[in-house]
């Protein structure tokens, strides 16, 4: 998209500690409780509006921060401090957000993290009403919208401008702005660094949402041949409707499964929307984290049994809760790696209350539709036999109430620990299927925590390490009769699919939108081709190179792809 730029000059509320009299607590938290209000009907006009422009499903990421503005809990704590430690109302709101906000950037899954900015955003926004700051929302023309970071909120607000594209110095793929700016059919560009610095207002720019890059002060030359590239990727998008409802299959006929990763039960209608085998990873996560106490057995029920019933007839595959203790236990100390700490099966294993009232809930849901349930951050086969008899345990306790369920519910472990990839043919032998989680394996094996500036480079989805170890696991996990399927960010990669259907991965699980390109490119090939190209990327010793490798075959087998 090509455009003028618009630099927003956004910046957090400035908070300063300032103490207060106890003859000013009434007056304080009286600006306390308007600012929620306000902030309350902003939150519900922004909902109404994305609700209108991309429907209730991506609206429920602005019912999680009316949520968040309800928590009575929260608040009435923030009251309290305000009348015992006499401080403004602005600054221990932000102090103890930030609490909850800081628990959310420990962890270590960097989709939780993600969600830290959402959180940051219900945050600034009781500050500015607090102090009746106000912010832009529109501006005069159609623009490019350049800033540090987007909330879900700007994503929206902006839109109403028609606003043509947005390229942001921070943020993730996975992030719920990015999310509803794909929704919007807005093309941006995130995690730049410093775009702010390089760009100013009324700057010509070209946004190419497609490769991933942003053009400054761009000549003639470059606008037609990016207006070309737009027309080309629209006919492509436009053939790959045509193949939605069709088998992912080889030309030399060898099917694989493609499924989604999903977060919302609303998101499960997306099985049926992309043409999908059915939902290959489920994130429970999100209930845990839109309630301050742990959600009932029956509240964790109803949101199952509402994914079970609009993914039928193809399978759920429920991840029990993957997040960190200090998210599970409110008055946990933070821990200084949590990568390396109380996380997944670690938690539940540990707190066998917590455990089974998810699997009940989970098992209850199995009687309308198939599901398989799935442990996360498995380490060895200790942890998979434990986490097997507290199934037993729930499936018992059902029993006994006369509650139905499926008695033969498929139980199968992340594969994200190295140790984990090490034993893979023993855990296999004690489940019925592996997933192997490549996000946490691959900063696992490297050494990388890819949050970090100073070594994300070394993250490698394609070292020739990680791919031996992908291979190692998957023989292992046929050799004992069982499948392999992947949920991690690499099986959604366009430059992944032949090596890792070569390697003879069963399953590719992804984010939605991404879907129907990875079909396109299973149906280009052979099998046999995919076999070849793995045999040879095998063989190779650095990134550098097994990137080129696949580069140049995807540009010859499906040249529509217009892989950068």
């Amino acid at each position: 998209m090509t455009g003028r730029a618009y630099v927003v000059a956004k910046q957090a509320p400035r908070v300063e500690e300032k103490a207060i009299a106890e003859s000013e607590v009434t007056l304080e938290l009286e600006r306390l409780q308007h600012a929620l209000e306000k902030s309350e009907r902003e939150l519900q006009k922004i909902l109404q509006l994305t609700e209108q422009k991309v429907g209730s499903q991506k609206a429920k990421i602005f019912e999680a921060q009316i949520m968040i503005l309800s928590d009575g809990v929260l608040f009435d704590s923030i009251r309290k401090r305000v009348k015992k430690d006499l401080r403004s109302a602005e600054y221990v709101v932000h102090r103890e957000i930030s609490k909850y906000q800081q628990v959310m950037m420990n962890s270590a899954d960097e989709y939780m993290r993600e969600r830290a900015h959402d959180v940051e955003d219900v945050k600034n926004r009781v500050i500015r009403n607090i102090q009746q700051d106000k912010l832009i929302s529109r501006f005069d023309e159609s623009s490019i919208v350049i800033s540090e970071l987007l909330t879900p909120a700007d994503t929206i607000l902006f839109s109403r401008n028609e606003v043509l594209a947005y390229a942001t110095d921070m943020g993730g793929v996975t992030s719920h702005a990015a999310l509803l700016s794909r929704s919007l059919n807005i093309p941006s560009v995130v995690g730049l660094k410093e775009i702010t610095k390089l760009v100013t207002t009324g700057d010509l720019i070209i946004v190419d949402g497609y490769s991933g890059t942003v053009i400054i002060h761009p000549t003639e030359a470059t606008i037609a041949r990016c207006n070309e590239r737009k027309e080309e990727h629209l006919q492509f998008e436009t053939r790959l409707k045509e193949i939605r409802d069709l088998t992912a299959q080889t030309t030399d006929g060898k099917i694989v499964q493609l499924c989604c990763n999903i977060e919302f039960s609303e998101e499960a209608l997306n099985v049926h929307a992309q043409g999908s085998n059915g939902i290959g990873l489920y994130r429970t996560e999100g209930l845990f984290l839109r309630t301050e106490n742990y959600p009932s057995e029956e509240e964790q029920f109803e949101e199952y049994k509402a994914v079970v019933e609009k993914a039928r007839p193809h399978k759920v595959v429920m991840r029990t809760l993957d997040i960190g203790g200090d998210k599970v236990v409110s008055n946990t100390n933070s821990e200084e790696n949590p990568f390396l700490g109380w996380r997944g099966i670690r938690v539940l294993l540990d707190m066998p209350d917590v455990f089974q009232t998810q699997l009940r809930a989970m098992l209850r849901a199995s009687a309308f539709g198939e599901v398989w349930i799935m442990l996360p951050m498995i380490s060895g086969v200790k942890e998979v036999r434990r986490a097997k008899e507290s199934l037993e345990q729930a499936k018992k306790e059902l029993r006994s109430k006369g509650i139905p369920f499926d008695e033969n519910i498929r139980v199968g472990a992340m594969i994200e620990v190295p140790s984990a990839a090490v034993l893979a043919g023993e855990i296999a032998q004690e489940t019925d299927f592996l997933s192997i989680g490549t996000n946490d394996l691959i900063q696992y094996l490297l050494a990388v925590d890819r949050g970090n500036e100073n070594v994300s480079s070394l993250y490698q989805e394609f070292h020739p390490a990680v791919i031996k170890t992908i291979r190692f696991i998957i023989i292992e996990a046929h050799r004992a009769g069982k499948t392999v399927s992947m949920c991690g960010e690499m099986a959604g990669d366009p430059m992944a699919v032949l090596l890792l259907m070569g390697l003879g991965l069963d399953e590719f699980s992804m984010t939605p939108y991404v879907l129907p390109e990875i079909k396109k490119i299973i149906r280009s090939v052979s099998y046999q081709e995919a076999e070849e190209i793995a045999r040879r990327v095998l063989e190779m010793k650095t990134e550098d190179d097994i990137k080129d490798f696949l580069r140049v075959n995807l540009h010859t087998m499906v040249p529509e792809l217009l892989i950068e």
